[in-house]
């Protein structure tokens, strides 16, 4: 018993390590330092698993130290012992006929013997309650030897399938009972109408977000010329709209989108930014005449740039007034309104004289968002103006009347488009 307590005593105060089924050792690991008389909470390290042990697992490191300074204090009394001689030893048997006196040498070794036997008992107290504590804790630790990775490999098997079987379940349950959805026409956020145009869509306002960081705003689509899937930016139909305005109101855009409108060069510059987009433009006059302008390239940029125009590409019937000649040409020109001058001509502001916004160059082959007239006009050529127009060599002369305008439209649609 006592060769048994003394292995306990060097063994216990190290780390306790056992060998688990999967090769990890197992280690007992205080979390936290122990204060004096202090209760620590110790760890089981069984990788890949931590467990938490009982905190009386603190009292077998308290007795393995004591056992450590009880050996010592043993080993010192054991000499003293030796050094005592016969006396002692007479002490010892209980010879208690002679009374030694203080001064003698009797006297002085009495007192170190009882002592000794005083603190005998006590250590054998102490390896009592150590003897049972290890035992106790000894019966813990080989039940704890059992949970080794293979436990651990069949615990994880057993709750995958669990899992499995309840999403089995939830899956076979949805396919008996829901009520069969439609899926989703668009993963995204459509960022024009091109991305609406599917059967059965007909021409009306549809939210758009070209930009999510610049949020939604709300389109007219027509979704029925030309395979649809356009995205108008302006229209002139009867001149209830005045486009005689400020900067600001450009960009940001006015008008009704169910009459006539300016969409605003802000929403313009990002639907043209998101995508590479083809202009058509499309005219009708008084006498009933219809033609149409289509550009393969169109974009405008932002307000930084003053919503520089880049166009180009022309195909079409009305004829290509955007790029007229080299004196007036609109591609690469910022735009104009009657407050903010970024004009070409430097005697003056276009969109001052002509009363409306416009990519104005020196001044203009072609100006969209000039007055509406609703029959031909003389004087300033401020109306709607689109100068290939079939007629309009007759209007060189100021007296001559001037060309006007039934109804136009301004739309865009990705080049890439496929009806």
């Amino acid at each position: 018993s006592t060769s048994w307590l003394l292995l306990a005593v060097a063994l216990l105060p190290a780390t306790v390590g056992v060998m688990g089924g999967g090769g990890c050792q197992v280690r007992l690991l205080s979390e936290a330092s122990c204060k004096d008389g202090g209760e620590c909470p110790y760890q089981l390290a069984l990788p890949p698993l931590t467990l938490q042990l009982p905190k009386e697992l603190h009292l077998l490191e308290t007795t393995a130290k004591e056992l450590q300074i009880l050996r010592t204090t043993v080993d010192q009394l054991r000499n003293s012992c030796q050094a005592c001689g016969p006396r002692a030893d007479r002490s010892m048997q209980g010879d208690r006929a002679e009374v030694p006196g203080p001064d003698s040498e009797h006297g002085r070794q009495g007192p170190s013997v009882r002592e000794m036997q005083a603190k005998m008992s006590r250590m054998s107290n102490s390896l009592r309650n150590a003897r049972s504590q290890i035992g106790s804790l000894q019966g813990r630790l080989e039940e704890l030897t059992l949970l080794n990775m293979e436990n651990v490999e069949a615990m994880m098997n057993s709750k995958v399938q669990n899992l499995t079987g309840a999403l089995k379940q939830l899956s076979y349950s949805c396919s008996s009972q829901c009520s069969a959805q439609a899926s989703p026409q668009f993963l995204v956020a459509p960022r024009d109408c091109s991305d609406y145009n599917v059967p059965g869509k007909r021409n009306g306002l549809y939210r758009v977000t070209p930009d999510p960081r610049n949020g939604t705003f709300e389109v007219l689509c027509d979704m029925e010329s030309y395979g649809g899937g356009w995205t108008v930016l302006q229209q002139r139909l009867d001149g209830s709209v005045s486009f005689n305005r400020t900067w600001d109101a450009y960009k940001h855009g006015f008008g009704n989108l169910r009459g006539e409108f300016w969409l605003g060069n802000d929403r313009i510059h990002l639907l043209t930014k998101a995508k590479d987009m083809v202009l058509r433009v499309e005219l009708e006059d008084f006498e009933g005449v219809r033609e149409y302008a289509k550009y393969e390239r169109f974009y405008v940029a932002d307000e930084l740039l003053r919503y520089r125009l880049s166009v180009g590409g022309y195909s079409g019937t009305a004829g290509n007034a955007l790029r007229f000649n080299k004196l007036y040409d609109h591609d690469q020109k910022s735009f104009t309104t009657p407050d903010k001058d970024n004009d070409m001509y430097p005697s003056g502001n276009c969109g001052a004289f002509y009363s409306s916004g416009w990519w104005f160059d020196a001044c203009m082959a072609a100006n969209l968002n000039g007055k509406y007239y609703n029959k031909p006009y003389k004087g300033v050529r401020n109306g709607i103006f689109w100068g290939t127009w079939h007629n309009m060599s007759n209007e060189y002369y100021p007296t001559n009347y001037r060309q006007s305008f039934k109804t136009v439209k301004m739309m865009i649609r990705p080049k890439n488009y496929t009806p």
